[in-house]
């Protein structure tokens, strides 16, 4: 199927070419052929990085130009309103017959200006959810956290208990360094410390609801937060 773009080389139509390329590597199918040629030739400079795809596009055919050339058929573009492209401003063969392809039924076409349809909708949707939730994930913060785990009384298994505390495993938990610390008439406390990610762990539910339950609570009266650190 013919593709059609109109002025590649004005702000508009670079953002058209730029949405068609959000989706594609290719002008037209799944490997670099002389529609890419045809299209970036029309190009009278490298494109802004305002427009991502375009410049990545335009950067990788660049690049296979200057490695190995590009020999796919492709399927036939038509460049409007822009300088026609001579043959030697193509490293490879130009489309053949573009009278052909201008022959062809205006339903062959893709009207860059028209609606989109709504499966180019939805794919955007998709890849604009996907690129939010993988920068929310990158910029998720970290904490360090030290806490107080007292037992019982001084006859607590205090190896016991610590290794009750660290079989706790939770997505974004990690237990650290501890020590027990002297209270008074021969009882000890655990101090462990841990680093967890903010948007996983909820201090206050691990020791509502993991710490200070069953089977833990054997050993563990209760827990206290000493410090709360943003790393």
């Amino acid at each position: 199927m013919a593709v059609t773009f109109f002025d590649v080389n004005s702000a508009a139509g670079l953002k058209k070419l730029d949405d068609y390329l959000l989706s594609r590597s290719y002008i037209t199918g799944y490997q670099a052929s002389k529609d890419d040629i045809t299209v970036h030739a029309a190009l009278s400079k490298a494109p802004s990085s305002e427009f991502v795809n375009v410049s990545r596009w335009y950067n990788h055919i660049a690049a296979l130009l200057r490695i190995s050339g590009v020999c796919g058929e492709g399927s036939g573009v038509t460049i409007e309103g822009s300088a026609p492209v001579t043959r030697e401003a193509v490293a490879t063969p130009p489309v053949a017959d573009t009278k052909a392809s201008a022959a062809e039924d205006d339903d062959d076409d893709v009207d860059l200006f028209g609606e989109e349809t709504e499966e180019e909708k939805k794919a955007a949707e998709e890849r604009a959810a996907s690129i939010k939730a993988s920068t929310k994930k990158k910029e998720s913060g970290k904490s360090s956290v030290l806490l107080d785990v007292k037992p019982w009384d001084d006859e607590t298994d205090m190896k016991k208990l610590e290794e009750a505390v660290r079989s706790v495993h939770m997505d974004g938990l990690l237990w650290g360094a501890s020590k027990l610390v002297a209270v008074g008439y021969g009882i000890k406390k655990l101090q462990i410390m841990m680093t967890i990610v903010d948007d996983l762990v909820s201090v206050d539910t691990l020791i509502e609801e993991q710490l200070t339950v069953e089977p833990i609570n054997e050993y563990v009266q209760s827990c206290d937060i000493v410090a709360f650190n943003k790393i």
